[in-house]
């Protein structure tokens, strides 16, 4: 909550500034001209700072280490030992591998080249009780059924639901005479109209005047726009010629009296009134017979071989396991007969007189101060901030193909891409606009007569 009441605290701080920078209509402002709030970009001035490119420093130098040449018995080979490999000896041996294992498929039959049985039914097998990883190969299992059962049931349906009729008992009436005033007595008023005579008159109904109105589609709408055009609009005073109607001889009025007009007619008095009763029709009920599912049809696998019930029926279906036996081949393989071994044999050292070098004054560093470098550089200052103003901006009122032409041109001039020069204000050509201004620290929002001049155009 804090944090919404500060944002709208924010909010109409910013709109105080705006609104104190720029008025609700342009200041002397001349007939015939198009304004439009538009941004003042922020100006900047251009001042030096000296600012550092190289930290203080040293320089080191190095005055290399002295070094003097000695003999020194120095061992060219350690005390080591000798290793002799004996190689292992090998025999050769003969044994019965097998080259292709046995092989275990379900098939339609036991026959050689049978087809083999879908993985669907194999699962509708092993569904129904067939074990489909302990069963012995050779052995074939049979698909039957017992077709459904059906059983004649009587039921009562309502062939026609009950029913509620209305019966109407009518109102009664008598008939009566009765007189009734048609017209009341009254007096009638005659008048005698005027005469008139007509005469005409030239009225001033609006005076000359000068009215601010919002421009109609701008020439330019960007980001950055408030989207208020106002022209400032001179209108003419305004005549009307009225034909005016002048009394000759005033109205005047005669009463006459009229009197009242009677009518016996007969009507219809209410002796009691329409009423309704509910009259209730008994449902229509029937028996009839039909047949249900007493019991549903079975499936079953049974193994070939075993008695079957004459209530199973034959599906057609069957799965057998077949194998097909292993294959062995003799082959000659050779087998370590006796390891390898390692003999250790011991080598004596060996040793070198050679000539060093010894150390006699190590290596000194000498450092030498470098000075700090520093660098003049230009820096861009804000002086004033953005602000919205009114100013001169081009519109429908005060621009043709011809402006938008040389706009375009002098665009081109410059190498602000406005696309193809037609005279059309499009995407593009608002786009350079934009661009062209911003570039040059110009007002944004519309195209000002600041812009044409920085374009060096004359209107």
């Amino acid at each position: 909550m804090k944090l919404i009441y500060a944002s709208l605290i924010g909010s109409l701080l910013s709109l105080s500034y705006l609104n104190a920078k720029a008025s609700l209509v342009p200041p002397n402002a001349k007939a015939g001209e198009c304004y439009a709030k538009v941004v003042i970009p922020a100006k900047y001035k251009t001042t030096q700072e000296r600012i550092l490119v190289q930290e203080a420093s040293d320089k080191i130098s190095i005055i290399p280490a002295k070094y003097e040449w000695i003999s020194k018995k120095i061992e060219i080979t350690p005390k080591s030992k000798k290793l002799i490999a004996i190689p292992a000896s090998y025999k050769r041996i003969i044994e019965n591998v097998e080259v292709k294992a046995p092989n275990r498929t379900w098939r339609r039959s036991l026959k050689r080249g049978a087809p083999p049985v879908s993985k669907e039914l194999l699962v509708a097998a092993k569904i129904k009780g067939v074990d489909i990883v302990n069963t012995i190969p050779g052995t074939c299992y049979r698909e039957y059924y017992t077709p459904e059962k059906y059983k004649t049931v009587t039921e009562e349906i309502v062939v026609e639901e009950e029913k509620e009729k209305q019966e109407i008992i009518p109102a009664k009436y008598e008939t009566i005479e009765k007189v009734i005033e048609i017209n009341p007595a009254s007096k009638k008023t005659l008048t005698i109209p005027a005469t008139y005579e007509f005469k005409e008159e030239k009225i001033l109904v609006e005076k000359e005047k000068t009215v601010w109105k919002k421009g109609v589609n701008p020439a330019q709408k960007l980001n950055g726009a408030t989207g208020e055009i106002m022209c400032l609009v001179k209108i003419p005073a305004k005549y009307k010629i009225v034909k005016k109607k002048i009394v000759k001889t005033p109205s005047t009025t005669k009463v006459i009296e009229v009197p009242a007009k009677t009518r016996t007619i007969k009507i219809k008095k209410l002796i009691s009134e329409a009423s309704s009763k509910t009259i209730t029709i008994p449902a229509i009920k029937k028996r009839i017979e039909k047949k249900v599912i007493d019991s549903p049809s079975e499936f079953s696998w049974i193994k070939v071989g075993k008695n079957i019930n004459e209530v199973w029926h034959y599906t057609g279906h069957q799965v057998c396991l077949a194998e097909t036996p292993a294959q062995h081949r003799k082959i000659t393989r050779v087998i370590k007969e006796k390891p390898s071994a390692i003999k250790e044999i011991s080598i004596d050292p060996t040793y070198s007189i050679i000539k060093v070098k010894k150390l006699v004054e190590e290596a000194k560093e000498i450092k030498t101060p470098i000075d700090a470098v520093y660098k003049m550089v230009a820096k861009q200052e804000k002086v004033s901030d953005s602000y919205q103003s009114w100013e001169r901006i081009l519109c429908q009122t005060n621009m043709n193909k011809n402006v938008i032409l040389k706009i375009q041109k002098a665009l081109e001039a410059k190498e602000y891409n406005p696309g193809k020069a037609d005279g059309v204000l499009g995407k593009g050509t608002r786009v350079a606009i934009d661009k062209f201004q911003r570039d040059n620290s110009l007002a944004t929002g519309g195209i000002t007569y600041e812009t044409l001049k920085a374009l060096k155009i004359e209107l």
